[in-house]
């Protein structure tokens, strides 16, 4: 009898991430696939799910202006629980550690569904940075019969918080898999590129929910600080998250910068060669100190914490926070001495070499029809 797995998604790094766990599922006479979307980020989400052509079976839309954490858990938790009661899914994949995993896998918890977990065991120790996901990521591998770690370091995470190593599988993680797929597409990048190409290129982004308010005006103002001190050899460019919370500091403290560069949000696909044509990196996010790390992109990581120390194990990638002196200082250095630069910018495998989904596949294959 053939697994039935339904894969409950809703946000951009969901979806890239599961995308490929996706495709080479559906590659499998072993599954039957079905996929459900929150749309906890609509336009980023459907761009995602365009590029790697992926038709939802299920589409619960329940992004709304504003609406907080509680009403979004609510409402997942309300919707999904006609939807599990339809397909009755011998597994749910769930990836990460946004609010929507974080709910499916209580829906799945609630039905006696086992949970499968992409992207296990990543932690910072502190419950208020990442907020909510700490939280999240915890609650889920607590309860899934799966975690699918992406590191070793990700496992010993898991072990130690007593996960029998029978639901532990150390796979790397999906995120390469996603960008090396990426990279193989054809772009055109255009204007997103300065057509001086003795400027030197910094990639930036910035989203996460503790940056909001004083830490994004600090980043911003680190980031304002680099542009200015090289108007002539960096061009800054910015993707712009639609969040009013980023959007409102972003353009207030960057817009008349000669030398940055403020996009809308981009597909995945011109993303991906974007990041492999920087210079270096600055950053919030967690998917992107993986991808760049792999490509050999120096990562300044703007946050007081990271659950991805495996980057900063290997010297790709430097813990630099929200202080826009320390921002500029970490930039300076990287753009005077050259072989620091070329001792960060080794291109590693630590995240993964991009056979991830298959493993997770096999993992999957491997169980038993499970019950109750």
């Amino acid at each position: 009898m053939r697994l039935k797995v339904l894969f409950v998604f809703g946000t951009r790094p969901e979806a890239i991430k599961l995308a490929p766990v996706i495709s080479a599922m559906r590659e499998r006479n072993e599954f039957d696939v079905r996929i459900c979307v929150t749309s906890q980020h609509r336009v980023m989400l459907d761009q995602v799910l365009a590029t790697f052509g992926i038709e939802p079976d299920f589409d619960l839309d329940l992004m709304r202006p504003d609406q907080g954490l509680g009403e979004l858990t609510a409402r997942i938790l309300e919707a999904l629980s006609g939807v599990l009661t339809k397909v009755q899914p011998h597994w749910v994949v769930v990836q990460g550690d946004t609010t929507t995993t974080l709910a499916a896998g209580i829906s799945a918890f609630y039905q006696s569904i086992p949970v499968a977990h992409v992207e296990a065991g990543l932690r910072t120790g502190d419950l208020e940075a990442p907020f909510p996901e700490e939280l999240n990521r915890r609650a889920v591998d607590l309860l899934a019969r799966l975690c699918f770690a992406p590191t070793e370091l990700a496992a010993e995470r898991l072990r130690s918080e007593d996960v029998p190593e029978s639901r532990i599988r150390v796979t790397g993680n999906t995120g390469i898999d996603a960008m090396l797929r990426a990279l193989e597409l054809p772009c055109d990048l255009g204007a997103l590129t300065s057509a001086d190409d003795a400027r030197r290129m910094i990639l930036v982004t910035t989203h996460r929910r503790e940056s909001f308010g004083a830490p994004m005006q600090r980043i911003c103002d680190g980031i304002r600080e680099v542009a200015v001190r090289y108007p002539e050899h960096v061009q800054v460019v910015l993707p712009v998250h639609p969040n009013p919370n980023v959007e409102g500091p972003v353009r207030a403290a960057l817009e008349s910068v000669p030398n940055v560069l403020l996009v809308p949000p981009m597909d995945y696909v011109a993303f991906a060669h974007l990041l492999a044509r920087a210079h270096l990196v600055l950053t919030d996010s967690g998917g992107i100190q993986e991808e760049a790390a792999s490509l050999g992109k120096p990562v300044l990581v703007m946050r007081e914490t990271t659950e991805r120390r495996e980057g900063i194990d290997a010297g790709c990638a430097v813990l630099v926070g929200t202080d826009p002196a320390r921002i500029a200082a970490q930039v300076d250095r990287l753009l005077s001495d050259p072989a620091l630069y070329q001792k960060m910018a080794s291109p590693t495998a630590v995240y993964g070499d991009g056979h991830a989904s298959d493993r997770i596949c096999d993992a999957l294959a491997a169980t038993e029809e499970p019950s109750g």
